[in-house]
This record gives C-alpha cells, sequence and structure tokens, in this order.
C-alpha cells in the first residue's frame, strides 16, 4: 500500500483527470491482496484493527442504507456506526453515495456487507485514497515508508509522545502494512519475472566481457564497469520492482578513457543513456537521453572513439575468447544457450578457484578459511588443492599435459558416451540462494517422516524453480570434490569406481549443495549406467548415493527423465537381498510425483514391492538372515506408501494381494516397520474395497493398539485410517469394543501437533455417527474438550472438530453443554469462512443446535441466521443445501420468525431463485425451508409473488424420495394463500402428487396426503385426483395408526365425496 500503490500498481488518468487502476492481471491480485489483509486483520489482530486512523479513509461506496443491519443508527439514507472514536465520532458514517471510515474492523464489516462487491469496494477506495499511509497512521509514517533510520527515531518520538500500549499498536500496525506491501512486491516481480525478453544472465556476460577490458597501461581500453546496485532479485534483475515492470533490468556506470562516466540503463528494449541514476531507490534520472543501443559495446563505440579503436583489434577480439585455445581439449562440451563460447573443464575449474581467492574474506587472525578434506581422499590422490600458489603455476606449466590426458581418457571411454558429463558455461554450477538459510543434515539421518504427507494422484509435485547466485564465490568445497570423484568415477577401472564410491558417501549428500552439483556434472547419468553392471559392490554403491540424492526434487525428476527408474525396478528382482532392500527404498524417495508413480506400476513395479512383503516380523529371536528379510519388507512398504498415493496402483496392491501381507505386518513391535505399514493403509483406506478389507481381516485392533504408542507420527497413522475406515457403521462398533475411543480422546491433549491432531478429530467425528459412541465419548468429557478446540486452529483440524460437534449436537443433553462451554459464539464465527468443507460442517452443528430455544436464542442475538442465510449465495451445491438445512430448525424455533425473515432483505426472492437448482439435495432443502416461511401468511404472500408456485410444480415430476416429502409439504403449506390451490391445479402438480401415494416411505405418504387435503378444498383439484386414482390408495392410508394422517386422508376423500354427491344432485335436477 506504499511503494507498491504509488510506483508498481498500474494506474491510467481518466478523461475527468482523476487517476484509476488499469483492470490488469497485477492489478487484480493486488486486489485480492489487500482485501485478504483487511478480512484477515480483526481475526489475527484485533487490537491493530481497532485502532482509529489520522484522518478517515472515504470513497464512494455501492452500498445504500438498507445493506447495514444492526451496530448501526439508520435514518433515511445516512447510516452511523454504533461505535465511536475517542472524539464521539462514529467509526463509519454513510452520507451516500460517500462512505467514511476510520478503523480496518469497520472496513472489514462493510467488506462482508459487499459481498460479490468486494473488489470493487477496494478499487475504489484505493482510487480515492493515494496516500493510504497518510492517513491512517499519519504524514510522519507515510515520509519514512522506506527509511530504516527515520523510523527508528519516529518510533522513539512516539513513544514520548504517547501513551505506551497506543504506540505499540500504531508502530505494530506500521509494521503490518510495511510487511503487506512487500508481499505485494514479490507477487509483482513473480508475475514480471516471466516478462523479461532479455535474459538477465546474458547481460552478466556481456558486463563480466567489458570488465576484462579495465586493465593497465597502453592496452587499457575502459577505465572501470559497474552496476549502481550490488543487490540481485531472484529473477536477475538489479533494477527496483516497480521499474522492472518497466522492462528495466539494472543500472551501470561505465568509464571510458577519453569522456566522462557514462550513466547506462540495460533494459529488455535496448541500452541506452539515463538521466545519472545515483542509487537503486532513486526515482529521479530514470529518463532516456539517448538512442536505444541493441548492447553494450555498440553504445560504448558510438560514444567513446578511444573504445571504438582499440576494442577491435586482435589482441582484445583473443581476449573475448579466452577459452577457445582450449575448446578442442574437452570430452563432451554442448553450446550453450545464449550463444556464450564454450570453456574446458579445467578452465572452468581454474577460473571459479581464482574467484574463490579473490572473494574469499579473511577471518581474525588474518588467514584464510581452509577446507581439510577427509584422509581417503588424499589417498586416493582425488583432492585439487584450492588457493594454493602450486596449483595455479601448475595449471600454468601443465596445460598441453592435461589436454594430453583428456583426449586419452576421451579415446579410452568412447564406448561410454552415455556416462560422459556435459559442460557448457551457462551450466557452471552455482549455490542456490535459498541453501545457505539452510543447516545442513546428518548423512546417515534416513528419516520416515518425509512420508507423512499425504496425497492424491492428481497433486503432482510442484518443479522448484532454482535460484541461484551471480558468481561462483559462495561454492563450498564439497562441491568441487564431488565434481573431481565423477570424472573419475567416467574413466576408471572396477577398483577405482567402488573406490569413488566410497570417497562420495563421505561427503554430506543430504546437503543440497552436494545434490544440485550431483546432477549438474553429470554424476547422475554415471550412477544410473552403474546400475546395469554386474558388479554387486557397484550397484549398491550407487544406490546408497542415489538413495540419498533423491530427496531433491530436481533429481528425482531426472532420475524418471533418464530412465533410470525401470532399471531401479529390475533390481527388485536381484537374488541379494541389500540389492532389493536399497532399491525399494530408493523407489520410495523418487516416487513422490505422478509419473514416477505411473513408471513404477507400467514396469510392474508394484507386484515385485508387494513380494518384498513376505517375511515373519513378530518373531522374537530372528536370524541374521530372518532380519535382513524384515528390513528388505520394511524397505517394500516404504516403497508402496509412497506408490500407493496414486487410485491405479491403489487397484494394483489390492489385485496383487497385498493387504494381507500388509496386515500381517501390522502385528510387528518395531515402529520403524509399522509406520510405513499403516501409512500405506490409511492411503488405501481412501477405497470402499479396502475398507472392508482392513475390518475382515482384523486390522482395526491393531489400529487400535498403536494409538496407544509413544510414537506421535504412529499414532496419527492409526488415528487417519480409523478416520477413513469409520464410515463404516461395524467398523465404529469394533473401535468401541476394542476400547479405542479414549486413546482418541487423549490424543485431544496434544495440541501442538497439528496433523495428529487433525487425524484424532477425524477419527472422532466419523466414530460419533453412532449414538452409542457418543455416550461413551461423553464420560471421558469429549465434548468440552472440542468445544474448546474450535478456535485459532487450523483449517484441517476445524473442519473435522466442527463435524464432531455436529454428531455430538444430536443427542438434546449436549446442545446444553456446548451453550454452556461457549461453542455457540464459536460456531456462529466460523460462518464467516470460506472454506466450503468446514462452511458444510459449521452449518450442519448451527442447525442442531438451534433446535434448543435457549441455543436459538444465542444465535439469533448474534446475527447467526443472516450469516447461515448468506450462505445460500455460495456456489458450492454442498454449502446451499447444509445451510437450507440449518434454517429450517432456525426459522421453527425463533421467537419471532416471520420478522426475522421479513428482515433479511431480498432472502425470499433468494429462496425462490434456488428452487431452479439441478442438485436434489439444494431442491429438498430449499422445498423444506420453505414449507417452514409458508406457515407465516405475510412471507407466504411474498413467496407467492415472487413465484414460488410454478417453480414447485415444476419440481413434481422427480422420484427421488427426499425430495418428494419436502415438496409435497411445500406445497401443502402453500395452498394457504389467496388462489395458490388452483394454481397448482392450473400447473399440473396434482397427477404427479398422487403417484407420491404408491410410495413406500411412510414420510412420504403423510406430506403428500396432508398436501393433496389442502388442495382438494378446490373443485377442479378433486376431479383431477379422482382421475389420477387418488381413491384406492387414500381409503389404504386411512386405515394408519397415524392419526393425522387417518383425518387427512379421510378429508381428502370427503371433498372428493361431497364434489361427486353435488355433480350427481346437478344432474338430477336438470334431469327433472
Amino acid at each position: 500500500m506504499g511503494v507498491s500503490l504509488t510506483r508498481a500498481a498500474q494506474w491510467t488518468t481518466a478523461s475527468s483527470g482523476t487517476h484509476k487502476l488499469e483492470s490488469t492481471p497485477m492489478n487484480e491480485t493486488f486486489l485480492k491482496e489487500i482485501l485478504h489483509f483487511v478480512e484477515q486483520l480483526s481475526t489475527q489482530h484485533p487490537q491493530e484493527a481497532e485502532h482509529v486512523f489520522e484522518e478517515p479513509l472515504q470513497w464512494t461506496t455501492t452500498l445504500v442504507a438498507s445493506d447495514f443491519k444492526t451496530g448501526y443508527d439508520i435514518s433515511d439514507s445516512v447510516v452511523q456506526s454504533q461505535e465511536e472514536d475517542g472524539q464521539g465520532r462514529p467509526l463509519l458514517q454513510l452520507s451516500p453515495p460517500v462512505v467514511y471510515v476510520r478503523t480496518f474492523s469497520q472496513i472489514a464489516k462493510m467488506l462482508r456487507l459487499a459481498d460479490d462487491m468486494k473488489l470493487e469496494e477496494v478499487r475504489a477506495c484505493l482510487e480515492e485514497n493515494r496516500d493510504p499511509v497518510g492517513k491512517i497512521l499519519g504524514s510522519s509514517f507515510a515520509d519514512i515508508w522506506d527509511v530504516q533510520s527515520d523510523f527508528v527515531s519516529l518510533v522513539d518520538n512516539i513513544k514520548e509522545e504517547s501513551q505506551g500500549k497506543d504506540s505499540e499498536i500504531k508502530i505494530n500496525l506500521f509494521l503490518l502494512l510495511q510487511n503487506l506491501d512487500k508481499q505485494l512486491l514479490n507477487k509483482c516481480l513473480q508475475e514480471i519475472s516471466d516478462q523479461v525478453s532479455l535474459d538477465p544472465t546474458a547481460v552478466k556476460n556481456e558486463v563480466e566481457l567489458l570488465r576484462r577490458l579495465c586493465t593497465e597501461g597502453e592496452k587499457r581500453v575502459l577505465k572501470s564497469v559497474r552496476y549502481t546496485s550490488d543487490y540481485e532479485f531472484s529473477n536477475g534483475c538489479r533494477a527496483p520492482p516497480w521499474r522492472q515492470v518497466l522492462g528495466e533490468i539494472c543500472y551501470l556506470v561505465i568509464e571510458p578513457c577519453d569522456t566522462e562516466a557514462l550513466h547506462i540503463t540495460y533494459s529488455t528494449a535496448g541500452v541506452f543513456l539515463n538521466g545519472h541514476i545515483k542509487q537503486e531507490g532513486g526515482e529521479n534520472g530514470h529518463e532516456r537521453r539517448s538512442d536505444i543501443y541493441k548492447d553494450l559495446v555498440t553504445l560504448l563505440k558510438s560514444r567513446s572513439p578511444h573504445f571504438a579503436e582499440n576494442v577491435n583489434k586482435q589482441d582484445f577480439a583473443a581476449q573475448e575468447l579466452p577459452s577457445t585455445q582450449k575448446i578442442q581439449h574437452v570430452e563432451s562440451v554442448d553450446a550453450e544457450e545464449q550463444g556464450q563460447p564454450q570453456r574446458s573443464y579445467e578452465q572452468q575449474e581454474k577460473n571459479v578457484h581464482e574467484k574463490w581467492r579473490q572473494h574469499t574474506p579473511y577471518k581474525a587472525g588474518g588467514k584464510k578459511k581452509k577446507y581439510e578434506p577427509c584422509p581417503r581422499w588424499r589417498d586416493l590422490r582425488l583432492i585439487s588443492p584450492c588457493g594454493t600458489a602450486e596449483e595455479k603455476k601448475t595449471n600454468k606449466s601443465s596445460g598441453e599435459k592435461k589436454s594430453a590426458e583428456m583426449q586419452k581418457k576421451k579415446s579410452a571411454t568412447g564406448a561410454k558416451s552415455k556416462m560422459k558429463a556435459e559442460f557448457s558455461a551457462s551450466s557452471l554450477p552455482v549455490l542456490r540462494l535459498s541453501s545457505q538459510l539452510k543447516s545442513k543434515t546428518p548423512a546417515g539421518a534416513m528419516q520416515v517422516d518425509a512420508f507423512s504427507e499425504s496425497s492424491s494422484e492428481s497433486e503432482e509435485e510442484e518443479e522448484q524453480p532454482e535460484r541461484r547466485a551471480e558468481n561462483n564465490t559462495d561454492l563450498p568445497s564439497e562441491y568441487w570434490q564431488i565434481q573431481k570423484l565423477v570424472k573419475y568415477l567416467k574413466g576408471g577401472h572396477q577398483t577405482a569406481t567402488v573406490l569413488t564410491l566410497c570417497a562420495m558417501m563421505d561427503l554430506n549428500l543430504l546437503q543440497e549443495t552436494c545434490q544440485m552439483a550431483m546432477r549438474d556434472v553429470g554424476g547422475l547419468e554415471v550412477l544410473l549406467n552403474l546400475l546395469d553392471t554386474n558388479e554387486v559392490r557397484c550397484k549398491i554403491g550407487s544406490l546408497k548415493i542415489l538413495r540419498k540424492i533423491s530427496h531433491n526434487v530436481q533429481n528425482r525428476r531426472a532420475i524418471v527423465d533418464m530412465g533410470g527408474l525401470q532399471s531401479i525396478v529390475k533390481i527388485l528382482d536381484s537374488p541379494v537381498k541389500d540389492l532389493r532392500a536399497l532399491a525399494a527404498e530408493t523407489i520410495a524417495y523418487v516416487a513422490r510425483f505422478r509419473r514416477a508413480r505411473r513408471t513404477v506400476r507400467q514396469c510392474g513395479g508394484i507386484q515385485k514391492l508387494v513380494k518384498l512383503l513376505d517375511c515373519v516380523p513378530d518373531l522374537t529371536n530372528l536370524t541374521a538372515n530372518q532380519e535382513k528379510d524384515v528390513e528388505v519388507a520394511r524397505c517394500g512398504a516404504l516403497a508402496l506408501w509412497s506408490c500407493s498415493k496414486s487410485t491405479k496402483n491403489k487397484v494394483a496392491i489390492r489385485k496383487a494381494e497385498g493387504i494381507p501381507l500388509l496386515g500381517r505386518l501390522l502385528k510387528s513391535p518395531h515402529e520403524n516397520m509399522l509406520i510405513p505399514v499403516v501409512g500405506t493403509l490409511q492411503e488405501c483406506a481412501s477405497e470402499e474395497s479396502y475398507r472392508v478389507l482392513i475390518q475382515s481381516l482384523g486390522m482395526i485392533k491393531d489400529l487400535v493398539k498403536n494409538l496407544s504408542s509413544d510414537n506421535e507420527e504412529l499414532q496419527m497413522h492409526c488415528a487417519s485410517a480409523i478416520f477413513k475406515c469409520a464410515e463404516d457403521k461395524q467398523t465404529r462398533d469394533l473401535v468401541r469394543r476394542y476400547k479405542g475411543l479414549q486413546p482418541l480422546v487423549s490424543l485431544l491433549s496434544k495440541a501442538d501437533n497439528k496433523q495428529l491432531l487433525a487425524a484424532a478429530t477425524g477419527a472422532i467425528w466419523k466414530c460419533s455417527i453412532s449414538v452409542e459412541n457418543v455416550a461413551k465419548f461423553q464420560e471421558f468429557k469429549a465434548l468440552e474438550t472440542l468445544v474448546q478446540l474450535l478456535n485459532d486452529q487450523p483449517e484441517e483440524v476445524l473442519v473435522n472438530v466442527v463435524g464432531a460437534v455436529g454428531e455430538f449436537s444430536q443427542v438434546h443433553a449436549n446442545k446444553a453443554i456446548i451453550r454452556k462451554s461457549g461453542g455457540i459464539k464459536s460456531l456462529v464465527n466460523l460462518l464467516t469462512g470460506t472454506n466450503q468443507a468446514l462452511l458444510v460442517n459449521v452449518t450442519k452443528a448451527v442447525g442442531a443446535c438451534a433446535t434448543d430455544m435457549n441455543n436459538m436464542a444465542i444465535i439469533d442475538q448474534l446475527d447467526g441466521v443472516r450469516l447461515v442465510w448468506s450462505l445460500l449465495k455460495n456456489p458450492c451445491a454442498d454449502v446451499q443445501s447444509s445451510a437450507a438445512w440449518a434454517l429450517c430448525p432456525c426459522i421453527e424455533n425463533a421467537k419471532d420468525a416471520g420478522e426475522m425473515v421479513r428482515s433479511l432483505v431480498g432472502g425470499l426472492e433468494l429462496i425462490v431463485n434456488l428452487l431452479k437448482s439441478t442438485n436434489s439435495e439444494v431442491l429438498a432443502s430449499i422445498c423444506a425451508a420453505i414449507a417452514k416461511i409458508a406457515k407465516d401468511r405475510e412471507n407466504l404472500a411474498v413467496l407467492t409473488d415472487h413465484g414460488v408456485v410454478p417453480l414447485l410444480a415444476k419440481l413434481t415430476d422427480t422420484t427421488d424420495d427426499k425430495l418428494c416429502c419436502h415438496l409435497a409439504e411445500a406445497i401443502g403449506h402453500c395452498c394457504m394463500w389467496g388462489s395458490n390451490r388452483a394454481s397448482f391445479g392450473d400447473a399440473g402438480a396434482v397427477a404427479p402428487l398422487v403417484r407420491y401415494l404408491n410410495s413406500k416411505d411412510t414420510t412420504v405418504n403423510k406430506s403428500t396426503v396432508m398436501a393433496l387435503y389442502h388442495l382438494s378444498k378446490d373443485p377442479n383439484n378433486c376431479i383431477s385426483m379422482h382421475k389420477s386414482g387418488a381413491v384406492k390408495p387414500l381409503i389404504r392410508i386411512m386405515g394408519s395408526e397415524d392419526e393425522m394422517l387417518q383425518e387427512a386422508a379421510a378429508g381428502c376423500m370427503r371433498n372428493i365425496r361431497l364434489l361427486a354427491q353435488a355433480n350427481k344432485e346437478d344432474k338430477l335436477f336438470y334431469r327433472q
């Protein structure tokens, strides 16, 4: 809202001269981010949201006085909030069409009222308040938006002048707004990063080339070349984001030998002189002051005769391509995409080592940092000392010797072309920016928790873009060690290959730099080729390395792209158990995205992995051979866990008879075995066929038993499996029988572990569908604990908690517990969310609580009915139907239901329009709500005016019993107004209703008879009933034990009979 709004947002000028935000994707992104910030501020930072602005924000709004309800004083068209600031001024005032707002909380409330027009309100506010920070916090804050030192002094002044609490809130709000501004700029960067037509890498290459010309003596061409900013953004640009929007990449200052310094802008359109930009944040000097040139050399030739004269000389031309003399010695080199010259391996290594020596910082003692390799590398003579005089001397004196050696290796390894690395200048290994912030992971820590996340087949592992540093000076020594080791792997004999693999395993291969190096220098291809050899030791070493480096997303994809997964799957048939275990564990890490899982299945890997599970894990005294079998089974379970995220793989596992084997492994006493086994089961339990097998094979008992484990990850997977399996009533009974309800309740105390909490609350929710389980849960005070979890929890936890509360509230005694525990207010607050699954459960819980009169009074007081009604506008059909079902008890138990419904402007019209829905559940719920609303005559009149009669009549051809029941009930109540009975008959609703009498559902029969009774008061409808054969079913229903049903059927028959008798008498009269 500061820099982003004034510089990065895209503005236009209308004919009136006022600035408007353009309708561009970037501006839409800004508006959505600001809207989200305002909506979340009230809940996450309530004190800051209530802070009163220095000046009110004012803009032209689309809202009118009728849109405002409770909490506002309305006089004609003027609206004022009942809340006031310290000087007695209302925090919100509407004088149509202008609104004045003084707090963020009032803005959030107003945006909720705006509903579909939220973004337009935000747009209008920003357009008419170009300096929002100044109005919110004061001009002093707006002046120092980007200057940290001024901000510190301003904070000191505020603390001296203001009270402590007010100053802290003001400062916190300033920091929140500044953080929002940074987020908006990051969005801007992300938006424009794909739009830079000129690659910033090409800019760097040209600048580096010119820097080589900044020498001393007679051959000097340029004095200096430098950037105006040392900071580089993630997309490679150095220009500020608000200038990147205009296509600018960076700014340079170049000093020729014969003219004054040139201030240059490098943009996507070309290179030109600017007005002397002095620093990164400066706003002056961006204007173009020359023609646009295609590159820096062309511009410099036009401005510096000395540069134009000397740059074309032969000695400088040779300097442009320092590596051309060695290209012939490179083993296998690809041309760069950017057209840069190719460089040999030796030249790359030498240049990077020289840069390392130039930029390595000195320690306090004055000595450079030294990297100490392990003794084994020295013994293998694989270490090239970094930064020593000997190396520099060697590089200078033995160039021809190195070239001859490389040429010899090239001829010796011609048959292994697949194992050669491809080097180019553009692929020079550089360190990711993110890796500087990550700590190193111990090399031996093969953690199982990497598989704890569950995903569906449709979820593709997002490829993370690599953000790399500008130069190679930050690379650790391990990178170059891996480069040398891969080089020896390519040309070495069998013993050297094994020793080299051992040396590789001494490195921290879980470190991101090492993983990246292995891919950059061609090590992955070499390791995969080793899997096709017949040497077991080479295969084991290769798999151990692949197992670790496949933790990296790009490495996983590279392995699949190279066809390495097929080779790994083949090893699953090896007679060597260590190989099978390593292959399975590697598959477990590689098969983390859909394409890899599909490849495993197509290669027959699922059947092979299932065979690995065949062992005897529950023996107390295992031999060494049996222990290997158990380890193979554990690795097989790990691989199946990853593969089971695919629906087709789940089918393949079931067809391969994998479930009985998993059930047998479930009895293992070892946690490292149980975690992947239960993880696979809970992943597969989303399929009904698996749930039946898990129940029939007696696995529920073992799952319940492991709920009491000390391992939280195992507890989480067991609870998740029960969550999915408890859809079936028999499973819910088994959980209760095996005393699994109390362990589930005890897991609620571990509120810090959100994944475990989500799984436990999910299991409690599904188990509480059975009333017997609810009674048992209440012995452990589960409901009180669940109500406390309704606040400050992530959505995945809230969905399950609210679902459980909804099931508990089906028992009448629990409704009072929810009210006394403060659960009603928490549920109503959740009605303002956006998560559709959460809204479905919340409306169900609110509807169940509303059947209690005391609860309904609280819901009405908290404006809960209006919030539920507003959810009828939600595009999700499940939310619409759930909201409509919740409205039924709310209307039925409200003190003045008729007046309450009428106070909701546009509510009745919305209800009637939903009768046009194509979803049968929505239609049934809306019909049920109409039946409740129509009990009030005034509301029934409004419904009739909105055309409810023809819409209800149009639905009568349905065969859905649930819809038939509520539709007939709605028709029966709508007959009570005016000529609606005749209108239903004219619309053809009578004959289809008669067919409902043949339904086997007694509720359908009851509501249909009541409707026919009211319709029979119109003579024409009686004739239609008689023609449709209503008499016989009505006579049968008259024998029902339900007195109301008897009376309605008898009344209907009476009306039909009276009409027939009147008709008969009329005919006799005319005969006489």
